[in-house]
């Protein structure tokens, strides 16, 4: 998949859980209703942890990756 256009990046590797998701709580509040947050995770449950998150918060999951050890994802702010 090409890289998609995003607004902010967060570097959450070597994180683990509730990391990833409290620093991508942090970094979208900031963000205005539309944009995008590219999020770079290596915590096996950020999959998951991402998209219950965005489920109970509103916010889109557009996309959900894994490069080699990574997790890419692309979340719209609400």
């Amino acid at each position: 998949m090409s890289e998609m256009a995003f607004d902010v990046e967060l570097d959450v590797r070597k994180l683990s859980c509730p990391l990833p998701i409290l620093r991508g709580k942090k970094a979208l509040s900031p963000m205005t209703s539309g944009q995008v947050l590219k999020v770079i995770a290596t915590d096996k449950e950020a999959p998951k942890d991402f998209q219950v998150f965005c489920r109970q918060t509103g916010n889109e999951l557009l996309s959900s990756e894994e490069k080699g050890d990574e997790f890419i994802f692309y979340i719209r702010r609400r």
